[in-house]
């Protein structure tokens, strides 16, 4: 039989990603430089992409348990490629496992499900650092003083649910740069890019968080349904954040890539 000489898929996407992440820069105030058609042709390749073009199949893995969670991580990732541009590669998440609340500073994403179905839940920082005139709410429970520092202001932009047909969750520098990741329903994967790379040593490093409760919001706790849409509606959903070592519960485990080689 002829040889088959067709460019895997993978390999389009990371070409394509390379060219639409070519010198992007993003500005303190959102600007972004990326070409709109790259980005959308990018977007379109990603789309396309299923499990079996990364020769992964969809595994069936029980429930994490504190037993089950000694032995293997719940989270583990198979490196594609990285280069200064962007890097690539595949999570896949054990049923019941979740990737905490992080964020992308100055990277741009796109999460696209290869299998299974995920919950991303996606947040934006409305400011960095705490001004004299932004007082923090009491929180429940209460914060020690030194935990101020790392209070950081947000909004709950989206909560949406991804399957295999589903086309790519997308984040910029400024749009959905943080977000947490469940499993839902049994173990899923996703193919992963992110542009640039994590560089600590070029202030782009992964940091957690958790969602905070303020006294306020344990008060509504009695209100009827009603009542507390109605209050929803009049406000945009604000929350606060803390910015925490990484989840002891949390870890990451890494195995080969059994798909296409790609050459970037």
């Amino acid at each position: 039989m002829p040889r088959d000489n067709k460019t895997p898929l993978i390999q389009k996407i990371a070409k394509k990603a390379c060219i639409t992440f070519q010198g992007f820069k993003s500005s303190a105030n959102g600007d972004e430089n990326l070409v709109a058609d790259k980005h959308s042709e990018l977007i379109s390749l990603v789309t396309e992409v299923r499990a079996a073009d990364l020769k992964i199949a969809p595994r069936k893995t029980k429930p994490i348990s504190a037993a089950a969670g000694l032995q293997s991580p719940p989270v583990t990732y198979m490196h594609i490629c990285e280069t200064e541009v962007f890097s690539m590669g595949v999570f896949l998440l054990r049923a019941g496992a979740s990737i905490p609340l992080h964020d992308h500073p100055g990277m741009n994403g796109m999460l696209k499900v290869l299998y299974g179905k995920v919950s991303v839940r996606c947040y934006d920082k409305l400011e960095d650092n705490l001004t004299v005139s932004t007082v923090p709410p009491r929180f429940e429970p209460p914060l020690a003083p030194f935990q101020t520092a790392s209070l950081r202001r947000s909004v709950l932009r989206s909560v949406a649910e991804y399957s295999e047909s589903s086309g790519p969750c997308l984040l910029t520098p400024v749009r959905d740069n943080l977000h947490q990741i469940d499993a839902v329903g049994g173990p899923a994967a996703f193919l992963d890019i992110l542009a640039p790379p994590y560089n600590p040593d070029d202030g782009r490093d992964c940091h957690y968080y958790k969602v905070l409760q303020t006294v306020a919001e344990k008060e509504t706790d009695g209100k009827s349904n009603e009542e507390q849409q109605g209050e929803e509606k009049e406000k945009e959903e604000e929350t606060w954040l803390l910015e925490i070592p990484q989840p002891e519960d949390f870890w990451c485990g890494g195995e080969p890539y059994p798909g296409p080689v790609v050459s970037v």
